[in-house]
């Protein structure tokens, strides 16, 4: 039983996808196609993820995460959870690994959500896509929106959750 609960989301896609393929040949195997292209995909780039995150646990003292992305980090930590979202590259499922390993340093909750908002919102390459597409006055107003939201939202979390929770929350939902 404890199997079908670890792996309830792949079995029920599993069952919706042969139940389309059943239903509609065409579009089921559209889907087939496309939902192993995407897992094939965030298997090739979760191990390198991975192997980037130990690293950045193992390189970056706790000490000084705490300087710049801590409780007291004010400003500091805005800027830094800025250029780590901003410059990053890649799917959304990449940031959450990171977001766990800033966590377990000492990094603030709001500091966490923020990076999180802004690695969905401001990254590099969405801003020079937006601006192409929709104009810089479009791309200025959604992203300055963005972030104050993400700022809040923040500052949100960091009052209602503690690091500790938010940490026996990921160890428990990676033990089921």
């Amino acid at each position: 039983m404890a199997i079908i609960k670890r792996w309830r989301a792949l079995i029920i896609l599993s069952l919706l996808l042969i139940g389309l393929v059943a239903i509609n040949p065409e579009r089921g195997q559209t889907a087939v196609s496309l939902t192993l292209g995407s897992a094939k995909d965030m298997f090739l780039l979760l191990p390198p993820i991975l192997v980037l995150v130990g690293l950045i646990d193992q390189w970056i003292d706790k000490s000084l995460l705490i300087k710049y992305m801590g409780d007291d980090a004010k400003f500091t930590g805005v800027l830094v959870a800025l250029l780590l979202g901003g410059l990053a590259a890649g799917p959304m499922y990449i940031a959450f690994p990171i977001a766990i390993t800033l966590l377990k340093k000492g990094a603030n909750i709001r500091y966490i959500v923020f990076f999180l908002g802004v690695w969905t919102t401001a990254k590099l390459p969405i801003v020079l896509f937006e601006v192409s597409a929709f104009g810089w006055k479009y791309t200025l107003i959604h992203v300055l929106v963005g972030l104050f939201f993400f700022y809040f939202v923040g500052v949100f979390f960091e009052k209602h959750f503690d690091r500790e929770t938010l940490l026996k929350e990921d160890i428990t939902n990676l033990a089921e």
